[in-house]
């Protein structure tokens, strides 16, 4: 296969508030196009208050920017680097026009997003077809970077995440290891999207599955694991990914666990579903059941993520470059159109 000739790269992300007065604005941007009463974006926007009204998200973009400019430098790969959000400025419109005026014919896009399904991929390449569309006939081609849930610069931060937090349960709450549970987490999805999510079906949970293994294995192989679910957001009437994380550290303490060590797997930082939903609520839910908690952080900018990246950007320009993977489950560099509908 011939080299493919790319003249830029795109951080493509979820957006977030950055003051008190963007936080609803944004959360409507968000559910656009759902029928998500008032009351439920009054209760989360609080959760954002919590916070001053601004989400770590946009800041640990631009420090991912930041790093991964150093690292392609290094690497003397000289593609200038640009960023759009889903929801809140900068808008993914804005950049691909500025992709445009800046003369940029095919981008790269690398997602914040590791794994597969409507709500983490599929609807990521739609928001990147509905900006081109908006800038019209001149905008770039850009392609999306290839799922990395099981590389090991993301694998391994959270390996070492896990290992400091059973650290601290040890050193600070005197919970052994026999005695502790690791539960990995991610963003629930409702049942319907994951059996749709891939080819096959189901590809959103095997990934994330396969990732828990990973870490698992590379930082605490005798102890116990669970994936489970955090941040669900749906009706009550409409099946959702389950156990939720709290009813999951319930059910622990019922069985005798002393301490658990909570792993936001499904997360590349700690932005505010990570710093509430966990750090906040699970936190809170843990210390009723007098339950040790301690959560283990994400990759944000370290070295090992920011270089899979570059990785990842230089398998693409180059076939012949390595592809490394630490899992089994079948990846590839272009979704077909009917993938995660």
């Amino acid at each position: 296969m011939a080299a493919m000739e790319y003249d830029a790269v795109v951080l493509v992300s979820f957006g977030g508030p950055e003051g008190p007065a963007d936080v609803l604005p944004f959360l409507r941007n968000v559910v656009r196009g759902r029928e998500v009463p008032e009351h439920r974006l009054l209760a989360v926007a609080e959760h954002y208050q919590h916070f001053g009204g601004v989400s770590p998200i946009n800041e640990q973009c631009r420090r991912l920017l930041a790093a991964l400019r150093v690292e392609l430098d290094r690497a003397g790969v000289a593609l200038p680097l640009y960023w759009g959000n889903r929801n809140w400025d900068p808008y993914l419109a804005g950049t691909v026009a500025r992709l445009r005026d800046d003369g940029v014919r095919r981008a790269l896009a690398f997602v914040t997003s590791p794994y597969g399904s409507y709500s983490s991929c599929r609807q990521y390449l739609d928001d990147i077809e509905a900006a081109r569309g908006e800038v019209g006939p001149d905008a770039p081609v850009i392609e999306k970077i290839r799922h990395y849930h099981d590389h090991p610069g993301y694998v391994r931060p959270h390996a070492d995440g896990v290992r400091l937090a059973l650290a601290r349960l040890s050193e600070v709450a005197h919970v052994a290891d026999v005695d502790t549970r690791m539960v990995c987490t991610a963003h629930s999805v409702p049942s319907t999207m994951d059996a749709c999510s891939g080819p096959d079906g189901g590809r959103y949970s095997a990934q994330l599955r396969e990732t828990a293994a990973l870490v698992a294995a590379e930082a605490a192989p005798r102890l116990g694991w669970d994936l489970v679910w955090q941040s669900r957001s749906g009706p009550a009437q409409v099946p959702w990914l389950a156990p939720d994380i709290n009813d999951h550290l319930a059910a622990l303490a019922a069985a005798g666990v002393k301490g658990v060590v909570v792993s936001p797997i499904g997360f590349v930082s700690d932005h505010l579903e990570v710093a509430w939903d966990l750090d906040t609520e699970a936190a809170r839910t843990a210390q009723r059941l007098g339950l040790a908690f301690a959560r283990a952080t994400t990759p944000g900018d370290d070295p090992r993520f920011v270089a899979m990246v570059r990785e990842l950007v230089v398998e693409r320009i180059d076939p012949a470059a390595p592809r490394r993977r630490l899992g089994v489950l079948p990846v590839w560099d272009s979704c077909p159109a009917t993938c995660c509908r």
